[in-house]
This record gives C-alpha cells, sequence and structure tokens, in this order.
C-alpha cells in the first residue's frame, strides 16, 4: 500500500509544495515532487512517475490518498487506471486520520527539519529537503513501525536471504548433491 498527500514550505520566494508518496512497507518516501504550483501536472504527477520508477508495480497496490483535487482530478484518475493491478483509495471525507502515515512524514519533515532553516530560495529549500530525504529519512532514521531504520531491514532480509541459500546448500551438499558455489 502507497500512501500520499501535499504539503506547503515557506520561502522568501514564496510557497513550494511538496507531493510524497510513501510505501507502507518500509515507511520509505519512494516519490516525491516540488513545485510552485497545485497543479496535478507539477504535483502527483511527477510524484507518481518517480515512485513506480522506484518500485515497479508487480502485485496489487493500494494507493491512498486524500480527497485533494491533486488526486481526484480525471488526469490523474486516468493514470492510476491505466496500471491494471492499483486500487484507488480515498480518504472519507473531512477525515485527516485516513491519511495519519503522510500526515505523521510532514510532521516529522517539519518539525525535525523545516522549522529549524529559513529558505531564501526554492533551490535552497528544494535541496536541503532532497537531502533530509534521500541522506536521513529514506536511510539512516529509526522508524518505529517497523522498529529499525530502512537500512537496516535491508541488511536483516539480506542477511535472512543468504542464511536460507546457505542452509539450502548445506543440505544439498550433504545428500551428495554437487553444490556450485
Amino acid at each position: 500500500m502507497w500512501v500520499s498527500d501535499i504539503t506547503y514550505i515557506k520561502t522568501a520566494q514564496g510557497w513550494l509544495y511538496l507531493t510524497v508518496i510513501i510505501d507502507l512497507y518500509d515507511r520509505k518516501v519512494i516519490g516525491w515532487a516540488f513545485s510552485r504550483s497545485l497543479k496535478t501536472a507539477f504535483t502527483t504527477i511527477p510524484a507518481w512517475r518517480m515512485a513506480i520508477r522506484n518500485r515497479p508495480i508487480t502485485q496489487v497496490l493500494i494507493f491512498h490518498s486524500d480527497r485533494g483535487v491533486q488526486f481526484a482530478c480525471n488526469e490523474f484518475k486516468n493514470i492510476l487506471e491505466s496500471y491494471k493491478l492499483v486500487e484507488r483509495s480515498m480518504s472519507r471525507k473531512g477525515n485527516c486520520w485516513d491519511n495519519a502515515v503522510t500526515e505523521s512524514f510532514f510532521k516529522t519533515l517539519k518539525v525535525g527539519h523545516i522549522y529549524q532553516n529559513s529558505f531564501k530560495t526554492f533551490k535552497e529549500a528544494e535541496l536541503s529537503i532532497f537531502e533530509y530525504i534521500e541522506a536521513w529519512y529514506n536511510v539512516n532514521r529509526i522508524h518505529t513501525t517497523i522498529k529499525t531504520s530502512i537500512k537496516n531491514k535491508k541488511e536483516i532480509i539480506i542477511n535472512h536471504l543468504v542464511a536460507q541459500l546457505n542452509v539450502r546448500k548445506t543440505i544439498a551438499g550433504s545428500k551428495g548433491i554437487l553444490v556450485v558455489k
């Protein structure tokens, strides 16, 4: 399941909008887009394109968002419908709790990073937030839900797979089966 939303960041040049798509499996921000406009072409669509490049859809996927015009419009709806494995889900009217994961990410971003900085330009804000997402949040931050960082979760999964592979090699070797390393 992927969840998505849009927030705004104040800069001296005006408002910068940030659209994110988060994979609930590992809480990673897999798609995001900066824009100076709230038009769908600059918000949800580029974030979606990044997300599907980073995580190609290979099984049924629920995509959840609020009822904002960028998510509800025909342009975005048609894109989602073009992916046969995607099921669209939207928050109930007036209920922000349905999208709590993205709201929580935005709070973490703003309290832990945005409010501690004053951005003079859009580019300065974009670079700073890019570094926060890609070098900190997606890699090193301990996520309370998965009880580890994404980097550690990947290492745990890889170590588990390697251990399974080694067990299979050992079993095959003990039965006189040729094991190629």
